[in-house]
């Protein structure tokens, strides 16, 4: 029997080229450059599906639910954080790291948003924990205030990202703290004693040099924390 071809393109199927057969690299290769060009909005199965010329219920053989698929951009964009190695002092490594995971959030200030609700299970994210846990062990940290410790760890940068993403990198650094958004209350100081005692301290320091501290600080407290646990067992 001739074949004649389709309705849609009068062409003979013969001729149409193969379509790529699908994969789950290739969906969220799809939608990591749906986001990048148009937003995380425009991230949808159906946008996706749309793109790779399929429907969109094909998709759920590879992914969850769009969920997941936010998930998984948001793994591929942590790719391009800078993994430290063991050559340098165990605590710049990490403050070093976290910085960086901070400059990726930043960039973009929707998957900030994302990766305080959402924890991909991606090679990428994986390799990030792993290079927290490095770390930590190298400092002595290790155990469950290791494990405990890396959300804490990971939660300040995305938070602050989260805050501040979008802006530009010369007004909020990587790790950008940023300042107190009531500078109002120093112009009352029998109502607000303390604030206004530490006026000057409160607004001071680059937002490098915030960001730095306060990773030092919790990094300090997880070393405590580790102290008091093998003081208990001992």
């Amino acid at each position: 029997m001739e074949d004649t071809g389709t309705p849609e393109t009068g062409r003979s199927r013969r001729e149409r080229p193969a379509k790529p057969a699908l994969t789950r690299d290739g969906i969220v290769a799809t939608a990591a450059a749906i986001f990048r060009s148009e937003g995380l909005a425009k991230v949808t199965m159906r946008s996706v599906a749309k793109a790779l010329d399929t429907g969109h219920a094909s998709l759920y053989v590879y992914v969850r639910n769009t969920e997941d698929l936010h998930a998984q951009v948001l793994d591929v964009e942590l790719g391009s954080v800078s993994l430290p190695g063991t050559s340098r002092p165990w605590r710049a490594s990490l403050v070093t790291l976290l910085l960086d995971y901070g400059r990726v959030l930043l960039s973009h200030a929707e998957i900030a948003r994302m990766a305080i609700r959402t924890r991909p299970d991606g090679p990428n994210y994986a390799a990030l924990v792993e290079a927290v846990l490095q770390q930590l062990d190298r400092g002595g940290v290790t155990g469950q205030t290791a494990a405990w410790g890396v959300d804490i760890l990971l939660q300040y940068p995305a938070a602050v990202a989260a805050e501040h993403g979008g802006t530009s990198p010369d007004t909020a650094p990587p790790g950008a703290a940023g300042r107190p958004a009531a500078p109002g209350f120093t112009t009352a100081p029998d109502q607000y004693p303390h604030i206004a005692a530490l006026a000057d301290q409160l607004f001071s320091g680059s937002p490098q040099a915030r960001a730095e501290w306060a990773l030092n600080v919790l990094i300090d407290g997880l070393i405590a924390a580790t102290s008091r646990t093998t003081d208990r067992r001992n």
